[in-house]
């Protein structure tokens, strides 16, 4: 895929300082990317953000004046073209589902690591909605329903190939790992993520992963 013809405006909100330092450090200092601010209030943030219109907010669930929950659900019905990725260090379905239905587009843990938090703001940024593996096998059991019909069968519509990378995506790689995974360019597999999504008529990673175990309930029961 290309790159961005500028760089990718980020919003950090992080009551921890010495985690927000970090990753303050990471995202001013990575090519194609500006930190445009940095809060550790959401109330103040919700105020100020309108401001700055980041591309992309990363963002803790937990914060004081106002949750991360309450903040993107405010800011993302005024402002839908603003990202929200949640960086967290809760793995309950409860949380997940809260931020997801709040109109996040990303749930990430606060273990990931600098090459994987910056490609992961930089596929949010392209479209995709990156989840930490763990993440997306949570939001996999929440999403599980009885086996439909094989007349029914969506997945059917997908080439083998297509149906290979639905697969990782659904394990929770990022586009670039899968590039790296099947030796093909990221470009190729970002076409292939969105031809799979207009097959399926979803339009983010958890739909589409939802649609996937519909129809292969044992697809992700293998080892971690």
């Amino acid at each position: 895929m290309a790159e961005p013809d500028n760089d990718i405006r980020v919003t950090i909100v992080e009551d921890d300082a010495t985690l927000r330092t970090i990753y303050a450090e990471w995202i001013g200092n990575a090519p194609g990317f500006e930190l445009v601010g940095q809060y550790d209030d959401g109330q103040e943030a919700f105020e100020d953000i309108p401001k700055e219109q980041p591309d992309v907010v990363l963002s803790d669930i937990n914060l004081p004046g106002m949750n991360g929950v309450e903040m993107v659900r405010g800011l993302k019905m005024q402002y839908p073209k603003i990202q929200f990725v949640m960086i967290t260090v809760y793995e309950d379905s409860n949380r997940i589902f809260k931020a997801l239905e709040a109109g996040a587009t990303g749930y990430l843990l606060k273990q990931t690591p600098c090459e994987s938090l910056l490609a992961s703001l930089k596929e949010v940024y392209e479209g995709g909605s990156p989840m930490s593996s763990g993440i997306a096998r949570k939001v996999v059991k929440c999403f599980r329903k009885p086996l439909p019909s094989e007349e029914d069968n969506k997945l059917s519509k997908l080439s083998k190939r297509e149906e290979e990378i639905l697969d990782l995506l659904a394990q929770g790689y990022l586009c670039k790992e899968i590039s790296d995974k099947l030796g093909v360019s990221h470009n190729t597999v970002d076409t292939y993520r969105r031809r799979i999504y207009e097959k399926l008529h979803v339009h983010s990673r958890a739909q589409a992963t939802a649609v996937y175990v519909q129809f292969k309930p044992n697809a992700l029961q293998r080892p971690a």
